[in-house]
């Protein structure tokens, strides 16, 4: 596996961080010397960013999963999940207003939400469904704010587009519900809605089967590359619909049947 330089990574977490901290678009493609030859490499800088970015938008507090259902591996033509952060403070309790000029082009999605109740080590790898199940406080409903931060996302490939996040840019969960467990998470039903307007629904099992084959996803692949999943994380298990982007003023609505809603308005 070729290992990018330190200068090329720093290069690449500079245009980045300035699309979030100075609004400048990210290149696309990016420049060949600072892209990322491989998703191992992308997670590297991704890592560098977090860090990069957390004086401003608060620690990592968990992560989001991306490209885990048919409809958004079609939309992003990708056919493997990717992994990103969430920071403390883009995480946001129901009803939350997001402006909407702190983003390029936002958007929403439909997700079911997971918080873990103790550590996924890299010690107790490999995990499988029933045992991250385990580790699962509570679950609920979520929306994934999404930001279109690029010259033309179509134009990046999946590594440079994990290496920022892979388009996350928040996050709003519902109430959490610990009773969760009397739940078929493969079965609930999810729908969006933008200003009282369906445009979007499907069901758990549309995330790789279940949801919670995205956590064990995750947490094997957070163990694998030495950042394991902590006890309070929260996890974003994947859109069960296509990306919706929004305008000034509109207000996104997710309800998951049997675990709430979640509500953002991009406040103008």
């Amino acid at each position: 596996m070729t290992a990018m330089k330190t200068e090329a990574m720093a290069q690449l977490v500079e245009l980045c961080a300035a699309a979030r901290e100075r609004r400048r678009p990210v290149p696309a493609p990016l420049p060949p010397d600072c892209r990322p030859p491989s998703l191992d490499e992308a997670y590297r800088v991704q890592a560098a960013l977090n860090e990069r970015l957390s004086g401003r938008l608060g620690a990592v507090c968990g992560r989001k999963i991306g490209c885990t259902t048919p409809v958004m591996q079609r939309y992003l033509r990708i056919e493997h999940p990717c992994a990103g952060a969430l920071h403390a403070g883009r995480t946001h309790r129901s009803p939350a207003a997001a402006p909407f000029g702190e983003h390029w082009r936002p958007g929403g999605e439909c997700e079911i939400a997971v918080r873990l109740g103790r550590p996924l080590s890299t010690a107790d790898a490999p995990f499988d469904r029933t045992a991250v199940a385990d580790a699962v406080a509570s679950c609920m409903a979520a929306i994934e704010i999404v930001d279109d931060r690029y010259e033309n996302f179509r134009a990046l490939d999946a590594a440079s587009l994990v290496a920022d996040d892979f388009f996350n840019a928040g996050a709003v969960v519902g109430v959490p519900v610990s009773a969760w467990s009397g739940l078929d998470l493969a079965a609930l039903r999810g729908v969006m809605t933008i200003n009282g307007v369906e445009v979007g629904a499907g069901i758990g099992a549309d995330v790789m089967g279940h949801p919670l084959e995205a956590l064990a996803w995750l947490a094997n692949h957070a163990a694998a590359t030495g950042r394991p999943l902590s006890e309070g994380d929260l996890v974003l298990t994947g859109s069960i619909v296509e990306t919706h982007w929004v305008g000034p003023g509109d207000t996104v609505r997710v309800e998951i049947e049997g675990l709430g809603e979640a509500i953002v308005s991009f406040a103008p």
